[in-house]
């Protein structure tokens, strides 16, 4: 069915799965279940409040809050009263989360807690604007014009059904339904305009893509501000399957053994994180153990290898793989609860070997490309058609071109509207025939299954001429056990240097047993035998790497790079500049000598 709004789709939903389950969330240590009609019941109520308080067609109301339910329900009120959602991250601090309120113009924000309140009380005179604060776990404070979610819902009481299902139904495919602002890694935040349109018809593309079952359960745990979450919410809630909501992103290892999903959605950092502490603690625990794991896992890697290329296995490997399943890899299984048939990684790239690795486990993970401007979705690999070190073929319905750099181009309905008040900038990245500038460059194999090569801003070129992707470098140097973090830096110089962050949860133990006395990561950072130690694991990584992407020399930042220190994105990427400009010294002091 061709639906031509968002509240049509959620009404046909509905109607079909009133009395399934469309959302758990946890509360005192139980998990709630949540139906499709008790949602939608959630939703009009709210969008009622909404009306009661004099919200009106295309007026934005934000949300400052944890992917939570209520996020979810609120983001469907606000939609379904032909209000804008616009999202704001939670991470962000009092004055970013002020810029956003201001931009878009709200009129109303819903509030997590009083965490989160606390940070718009202390900017309430800057955004004056705001007649609202709606808060989900607090008191109402009229003096500061905050209502109780209690209160809030109470507000709509006096609005006619009638009235409500008129707005509703007003809405239409080309209005807009969200502002979803591209944390950038540089430069102010851009509000990406994105209409009933773009997310319904994105929501089909992605069901005819992924292998999908109305059964099928996920966890959520990315956050409802970046898009990528959103449309995990609206492709899970267009098919009728569950979406469980985690506790944290501290939680979310006890959380999938607990809902045991069918698929998750997640960014690379969460997979490069589960692989350093799988094969560390191999690695840690030598003898019987790693013998035994390093067979299971390269008996997973041969039926991986014939996997990929559509062959049977043989009797002997399958006997083989059978018992290195049962021993060994089902364990790693059971870390994402046991019933995991694929999971999707995007927003940044994935390191091909983990892919591999995770495969060879009997982890299916399929990465996919998209970006806020796109509404998160243009290409993914498929669950039985998939390329690892690929982004997977387009989505249907979707355009791509490359450029003559190379640089990737999308035209089609799931192509934004606009940046939000800057008609220059979207002209800039939205040309005259619908065509959008991603800033990727990338090439496409005789079996259309497009490969990013690298990011067209954050190109390095050295003084040799030789083009490199930092990203690639970073997400090799990531695979060892002792770092954290990393930034590849040599822009126009001989060669290329990195600076990095220690992985605590590693490197503390290792100085201990090495019997190196430290209060803090801090003097580790500094320690001779410490930057011996990383110096090792570079060497060993640059073995992975071109002889021109080899990084030469790196310092040892004192901490992780952090969303408060404005150094990171909400969605975790490194805002060079920044970084760059801070370290400066260390920087330029790995090529004091380069002449």
């Amino acid at each position: 069915m061709e639906y031509q709004s968002i509240y049509q789709l959620l009404n046909v939903v509905t109607a079909a799965n009133a009395n399934k389950t469309a959302y758990q969330y946890k509360r005192a240590g139980q998990w709630q279940n949540v139906t499709w009609s008790e949602n939608a019941a959630t939703c009009k109520a709210i969008s009622k409040s909404l009306l009661a308080l004099g919200v009106q067609k295309g007026d934005r109301v934000a949300v400052l809050s944890q992917t939570r339910l209520e996020w979810v329900q609120c983001d469907l009120g606000i939609i379904n009263a032909g209000g804008v959602t616009v999202g704001v991250y939670p991470t962000n601090l009092a004055a970013d989360c002020a810029y956003v309120i201001n931009h878009c113009e709200a009129e109303l924000v819903f509030v997590e807690n009083s965490t989160q309140l606390a940070k718009l009380l202390s900017v309430r005179k800057e955004i004056s604007r705001v007649r609202h604060l709606v808060v989900f776990e607090g008191e109402s404070d009229a003096q500061n014009g905050v209502l109780s979610w209690q209160d809030f819902l109470q507000k709509g009481s006096v609005v006619y059904d009638a009235a409500f299902e008129e707005r509703a139904a007003a809405t239409k495919w080309d209005d807009l339904a969200m502002l979803v602002y591209t944390s950038g890694t540089t430069g102010i935040p851009k509000g990406v305009m994105l209409t009933h349109g773009n997310m319904l018809f994105t929501t089909k593309s992605v069901t005819a893509s992924l292998y999908l079952e109305p059964y099928f359960v996920t966890l959520l745990f990315l956050p409802m501000a970046h898009v990528f979450a959103r449309l995990l919410v609206y492709f899970s809630m267009s098919n009728g399957m569950t979406v469980a909501f985690a506790e944290s992103i501290e939680k979310v290892p006890d959380n999938l053994k607990e809902i045991r999903p069918h698929f998750i959605a997640s960014v690379p950092r969460i997979f490069e994180k589960i692989y350093t502490k799988v094969t560390s603690s191999v690695q840690d625990a030598g003898g019987v153990k790693a013998k035994l794991f390093n067979w299971a896992l390269h008996t997973g890697y041969q039926v991986s290898a014939l996997q990929q290329k559509k062959q049977s296995i043989p009797a002997g490997l399958k006997l083989k793989h059978g018992l290195a399943n049962k021993l060994v890899l089902s364990k790693i299984q059971a870390a994402f609860g046991g019933r995991l048939v694929w999971a999707v990684s995007g927003a940044a790239p994935l390191n091909k070997s983990i892919a591999e690795f995770f495969h060879a486990c009997g982890i299916l993970i399929i990465e996919g490309l998209g970006m806020t401007e796109n509404t998160s979705f243009t290409n993914v690999n498929r669950y039985d058609n998939n390329k690892f070190g690929t982004v997977g073929p387009l989505g249907p319905g979707i355009e791509m071109k490359l450029g003559d750099d190379g640089e990737i181009f999308y035209r089609g309905p799931n192509v934004m509207k606009g940046y939000f008040k800057e008609p220059e900038a979207t002209a800039e990245t939205i040309d005259k025939d619908g065509w959008q500038a991603t800033g990727d460059i990338g090439e496409v194999d005789a079996d259309g299954f497009l490969r990013i090569t690298d990011r067209k801003k954050d190109l390095i070129i050295t003084a040799g001429g030789k083009n490199i992707a930092p990203q690639r470098i970073e997400r090799v140097l990531r695979t060892s056990r002792y770092i954290s973090q990393a930034m590849a830096f040599g822009d126009r110089k001989k060669y290329v240097t990195a600076l990095v962050t220690l992985n605590p949860e590693h490197v503390g133990p290792w100085a201990k047993a090495h019997g190196i006395e430290f209060k803090n990561m801090e003097e580790l950072a500094r320690h001779p035998q410490v930057l011996a130690l990383i110096n090792a694991e570079i060497e060993e990584k640059n073995k992975e790497l071109a002889s021109f992407e080899s990084v030469k020399q790196i310092r040892i930042v004192p901490k992780d790079f952090s969303i408060d220190a404005g150094e990171l994105t909400p969605s975790l990427k490194i805002k060079r500049k920044v970084v760059t400009e801070r370290y400066r010294n260390l920087l330029e002091e790995m090529y004091a000598n380069a002449d």
